[in-house]
């Protein structure tokens, strides 16, 4: 009679432990095939990639392994939003994260606000993302204000009184350039700033740059994406418009941490300015640094910002569901709204305000630096300001003819 009341008590024991070690799955929507932007897919990949080895390595989170499902958006909002249908409903993950382009990430907080499914964007900078105030939708990258401000800011440190920005024909490229028209405006009246649209998928844009020839500005702005962003830049520099000894070339899409930028720009790529969300020369807390030496050890390559930002949304999806003791996707929301993680570039919360800055890490650190030699890595370029430093305009170079 003691023998048969013991096998039932083994398997629950069996299925108990089991159960324990059941792992977490949390959804990982990105591009991994065109038109989306392949090379940030990779990135995002890489980071997360990077921190589930670390945390498993530790063993896993409330004893559980994390496991990471991946499903390919290819930077197509309707294939985003069924990808995040994918990953709530047949996968069963308890959050989705990784996206990585504005016009797709609108589309799948849609899905994720449907579910009541904890949503962490990486890298959708669009401001309407936040302004929907969901609940589910935290950002701990950066954002569309963010970077106008920071950008307008140094437009007046520098002094120059013409601007011309081309924006990519999407959420993220409009979106930038108005705010950084409200930005130029509020900050410096006398600048003469005016933008123009183009086609992401275009192949030609002479015609908008040779309007320029006659009269070039004080500064060019880029807000495109590759591949259309190598176009403009090479066009740019075909026609002698920017970077020149007249005309400024200022990157506000964090162009030179890709690792295809060097091999196709070339010369229109010295001299660039370029506003930035990470350089190694900038402070970094261990895990950050941690992260940087493993993906040089798997790529050999030096890590750019896309890597950190992914690195810091599935740690505060981890740190949720070890502060709330649950992975369940209700408890991890309403842990997030309050804790604080110790993320890859530093600490962070997010914010409650409503608005542009609702459930967002208000406070992201930035850099600006300058190119200074054809196929230079960020860490020898010629870092013009650090996170809470002014603009040192005295550093910077232009060509000589």
């Amino acid at each position: 009679m003691q023998r048969i009341l013991l096998v039932p008590l083994f398997l629950a024991f069996i299925s108990g432990a089991t159960h324990a070690q059941e792992p977490i799955a949390i959804g990982v929507s990105i591009a991994q095939s065109p038109p989306g932007s392949v090379v940030q897919g990779v990135q995002v990949k890489d980071g997360v990639e990077i921190i589930k080895d670390m945390i498993n390595a530790q063993g896993g989170v409330l004893g559980r392994p994390i496991k990471l499902v991946y499903e390919d958006n290819q930077g197509i909002p309707e294939k985003g939003r069924s990808a995040t249908e994918k990953l709530i409903v047949k996968d069963k993950v308890v959050a989705v994260t990784g996206g990585h382009q504005s016009s797709v990430c609108l589309a799948e907080i849609e899905v994720a606000h449907r579910y009541n499914v904890p949503y962490i964007n990486t890298n959708c900078w669009s401001d309407d993302v936040r302004k929907k105030g969901y609940s589910e939708v935290f950002n701990p990258g950066n954002y569309n204000t963010r970077v106008s401000t920071a950008m307008a800011e140094t437009i007046v440190a520098m002094g120059v009184k013409r601007v011309v920005a081309f924006a990519e024909n999407t959420d993220y490229g409009i979106g930038q350039a108005k705010l950084m028209a409200e930005m130029i405006k509020a900050k410096a009246p006398q600048v003469d700033f005016k933008f123009e649209t183009l086609d992401r998928a275009g192949k030609d844009f002479t015609p908008a740059i040779l309007a320029l020839r006659a009269n070039p500005p004080d500064m060019v702005v880029n807000v495109m994406l590759p591949p259309a962003a190598y176009i403009l830049m090479n066009q740019l520099y075909e026609q002698r418009v920017a970077p020149s000894p007249k005309t400024w070339m200022y990157d506000g899409a964090g162009l030179a941490d890709y690792p295809d930028f060097w091999q196709n720009v070339k010369d229109s790529g010295k001299y660039m300015l370029s506003f930035g969300l990470y350089h190694p020369k900038m402070p970094m807390p261990k895990i950050g640094q941690d992260v940087a030496a493993e993906y040089f050890k798997r790529t050999k390559s030096e890590p750019n910002r896309l890597v950190f930002q992914a690195a810091d949304s599935l740690l505060a999806i981890v740190e949720a569901i070890k502060q709330g003791k649950s992975a369940d996707p209700a408890v991890i929301i309403k842990t997030m709204k309050t804790m604080t993680v110790q993320g890859a570039r530093g600490n962070f919360e997010f914010s409650q305000q409503p608005g542009i800055f609702f459930q967002q890490w208000v406070d992201i650190p930035y850099v600006n630096y300058q190119l200074t030699e054809i196929n230079q890595p960020v860490s020898k370029t010629n870092l013009i300001q650090g996170p809470g430093e002014a603009l040192n305009v005295s550093k910077l170079q232009k060509p000589a003819k």
